[in-house]
């Protein structure tokens, strides 16, 4: 795979000069849509040779990526549609009353968030994890006075960051990893466990040791309206109103009555019941993935629609109908820049086979990972750096798996090259090309936390970045001891 130099072409060159582009406007906190399709059309133009190819390209790239995204859109679609109606019935409030109890501070809610989201991650994958745990305990986390902001790191970094890399559970990561490297899963899992392990931890108590002062729901204005619940109620920490009258409930939680309170109990019930039967079904059937996002993306819109039917009675196909459309407007307001975004760095992986003809059958940025891997000097600890900047340039298409064949490819030829633990460097590939493709770095993705929080994408990867690059540099120094 790697015995023939690539050869770099303007297309290439063009490519890295819009990839800068675009993180320096990004740096300086503008939007980045226009910069992505002026670039979208010049590599059309100079890959395609012609204006027509050019317009094509920004079209086709847009529709690529809108298809790659469109599970995830309608997955906060449906979560978002099941907390509109759990809020209008009062649902919310019955379900953080006994949660209240334990989440008594931001940063004890912190963990307690982050950990869940470990766990769930381990064993669900971190997608349907996102729509469980933002379904049932966002609202908890919410109401101890947690901010989204932080909310979303905790989610995001437990979950797409340090479950996702380690993989033990299900072993998706160090499986492709492992098939490209010529080693077991378990050589992997086993002797680069300690690169792991610290690359997590140093990671998550990072993120928490420097933005522990800033957790309390009062030190962040959202950029929109809260998922779970709005205005200055939520702002401040107070649930917000639904219905008509007024009701006391534990621990000095307060709220208005939903339409019916039978209703608005039997949703808080079924709600939790219903999401521990996927979990369930998860295990019974061997659901992962992709199918475990849609059993989670199923069972939030049949619970809505039961909600609706309890609570509304006569009102039921309107009220659907209401949430359906609430959740769908909420998910595309916040893909719609991000879909754009998208379409460029989908040129930079497989996606350009699909979106510029099959004469393209490398990513650009693939290519240049190659390039670097051939052009560089080589003993054990430039291995080691190369392993992680090559994981992190293909990271950036926003997919953490795509990147693997390639580092763990390149893990077995530096590793026979200067006598390397070929599972080590594999780790490291794996490492940064799924913290930063997998969701925590690169804005579009980490989008699936970002909309369930109601938090700016781009600001929760301002905030992730600094513990990454801690956690980066740890990862990078206990390899170097174990190579």
């Amino acid at each position: 795979m790697f015995d023939t130099p690539v050869m770099l072409t303007p297309l290439h060159y063009a490519y890295l000069i819009g990839v800068i582009a675009i993180l320096a406007v990004m740096v300086r906190r503008r939007d980045t849509p226009a910069v992505c399709i002026a670039f979208l059309f010049i590599l059309g133009v100079i890959g395609l040779g012609s204006v027509a190819g050019g317009i094509m390209t920004v079209f086709n790239a847009v529709l690529y990526a809108a298809r790659e995204f469109m599970e995830v859109i309608a997955t906060i679609a449906l979560v978002t549609a099941l907390s509109k109606c759990l809020k209008d019935l009062g649902s919310d409030y019955l379900m953080m009353v006994p949660m209240s109890r334990v989440m008594k501070t931001p940063s004890l809610t912190w963990w307690i968030l982050g950990l869940t989201m470990f766990l769930f991650s381990l064993f669900l994958w971190p997608s349907p994890s996102v729509a469980l745990v933002g379904a049932i305990m966002l609202p908890f986390a919410v109401k101890a006075g947690l901010n989204p902001l932080a909310a979303a790191m905790a989610m995001n970094l437990f979950g797409h960051g340090f479950a996702l890399s380690y993989d033990f559970v299900i072993q998706g990561a160090p499986g492709v990893s492992a098939g490209a490297a010529g080693v077991s899963s378990a050589d992997i899992l086993t002797q680069a466990a300690p690169v792991f392990w610290v690359m997590g931890i140093a990671t998550v108590v990072s993120a928490f040791l420097l933005n522990r002062r800033t957790m309390g729901i009062q030190s962040v204005v959202p950029a929109g309206p809260r998922l779970f619940g709005g205005g200055e109620g939520a702002d401040s920490g107070e649930l917000p109103s639904g219905g008509d009258g007024g009701v006391s409930g534990t621990g000095g939680l307060s709220r208005q009555p939903a339409p019916s309170r039978k209703a608005a109990m039997t949703l808080a019930i079924l709600t939790p019941l219903a999401f521990l039967a996927d979990i369930l079904m998860m295990f019974a059937f061997n659901l992962k993935g992709g199918d475990a996002t849609s059993l989670v993306s199923g069972t939030a819109a049949l619970v809505m629609c039961a909600g609706a039917a309890l609570g509304f009675k006569g009102r039921f196909l309107e009220k659907v109908t209401d949430y359906v459309t609430d959740g769908f407007l909420f998910a595309i307001r916040i893909f719609a820049p991000v879909i754009i975004i998208g379409a460029f760095f989908f040129l930079g992986g497989s996606g350009i086979t699909t979106i510029m003809g099959d004469q393209f059958q490398s990513g650009i940025m693939n290519d240049w990972a190659v390039w670097l891997a051939h052009n560089a000097p080589l003993n054990k600890y430039m291995a080691a750096l190369i392993q992680m900047v090559v994981g992190a340039l293909t990271g950036l298409d926003g997919s953490g798996f795509s990147g693997l064949p390639l580092t763990g490819s390149l893990a077995r030829t530096f590793g026979l090259a200067v006598g390397a633990s070929v599972p080590v460097l594999a780790s490291l590939g794996q490492i940064t090309a799924i913290f930063v493709g997998g969701g925590t770095i690169v804005p579009w993705g980490l989008i699936p936390v970002a909309a369930i929080c109601d938090v700016s994408p781009l600001e929760l990867a301002r905030k992730n970045l600094l513990p990454v690059l801690i956690g980066f540099i740890c990862a990078f120094f206990t390899a170097c001891l174990l190579l």
